[in-house]
């Protein structure tokens, strides 16, 4: 089973989930493809048994729920993006596996912290979940954008200069001529910003809650 596993997660890292099928998983560990169901009942089962493979370690919790909550956040981030048909899959199916529970206790644990109410804590592991999943989904879609195009940023950035001038230029826009002169944080440096605004929004409402 583990083999098996294991040879659809390179798959799925090396060519998307849609290359993930019985008959291809067969082909690669040089068997037949009905020796497979022994162990998989369809590939549904397979996809739910990969996302669950692929969750590892986290880092140590230190009971400051706002560094833990960003610790587990930072994490998710790397492995999403290390297995980038991950964040798709378990955006519509997911997981249940123990490797999963066994992180989804661990980021209940990280905001018990913040409040004793398990239901609350669940809802903002799943807001930051949702935030990670945004950027995660907006990196990859970058990155297929360059993979199709073959343009780098810096080339779109180059192409769509003159254009931007002008627009700068007009007067029309300042606010959005602001946020063109700023944009120009790394994903990561995005990703970090974004989500202290989460965990101060957070604090706030925690202060201000009945």
């Amino acid at each position: 089973m583990e083999r098996i596993v294991g040879v659809s997660v390179a798959i799925a890292d090396a060519e998307g989930l849609d290359a993930v099928s019985m008959r291809r998983v067969a082909a690669e560990l040089s068997t037949g493809t009905t020796s497979l169901y022994r162990y998989v009942d369809s590939r549904d089962d397979l996809l739910d048994l990969m996302a669950d493979a692929v969750q590892d370690d986290q880092v140590p919790l230190t009971g400051d729920w706002r560094a833990d909550l960003a610790a587990y956040a930072r994490h998710e981030r790397e492995l999403w993006l290390r297995h980038p048909w991950l964040a798709p899959l378990l955006a519509t199916r997911p997981s249940l596996g123990p490797n999963w529970l066994r992180g989804l206790e661990r980021a209940l644990t990280a905001a018990a912290p913040l409040t004793p109410d398990v239901a609350a804590a669940g809802s903002v592991v799943g807001l930051i979940r949702d935030y990670v999943r945004g950027a995660v989904m907006r990196e990859l879609a970058e990155k297929e954008t360059q993979r199709r195009t073959g343009q780098t940023e810096d080339e779109w950035r180059a192409d769509v200069a003159p254009y931007l001038r002008k627009i700068i230029e007009s007067g029309d826009y300042p606010r959005v001529t602001s946020l063109t002169a700023a944009a120009d944080l790394s994903p990561a440096e995005q990703f970090t910003s974004g989500l202290q605004r989460i965990l101060t929004g957070i604090a706030a409402s925690q202060q201000t809650a009945p």
